[in-house]
């Protein structure tokens, strides 16, 4: 979540993905494995919405009113 947070939405509110994963792969140092687990996570506790695409996510409003 906190990658997510980093970045200011773009219309929409969209985060796209990679703005997510790079910090997480690589500044973390997470694998892949741990990337989509992260993710999966993330999803099912309703903070995040995976556009069916794959491009890119939203916050959830119930992350909003946490920030």
């Amino acid at each position: 979540m906190e990658h997510a947070r980093a970045f200011e939405p773009l219309q929409d509110d969209r985060i796209y993905i990679e703005k997510i994963n790079g910090p997480f792969l690589f500044v973390d140092k997470a694998t892949p494995a741990e990337y989509g687990a992260g993710l999966e996570f993330a999803m099912s506790r309703g903070w995040l919405e995976l556009h069916e695409s794959g491009t890119f996510v939203k916050l959830t409003q119930s992350v909003r009113v946490l920030g």
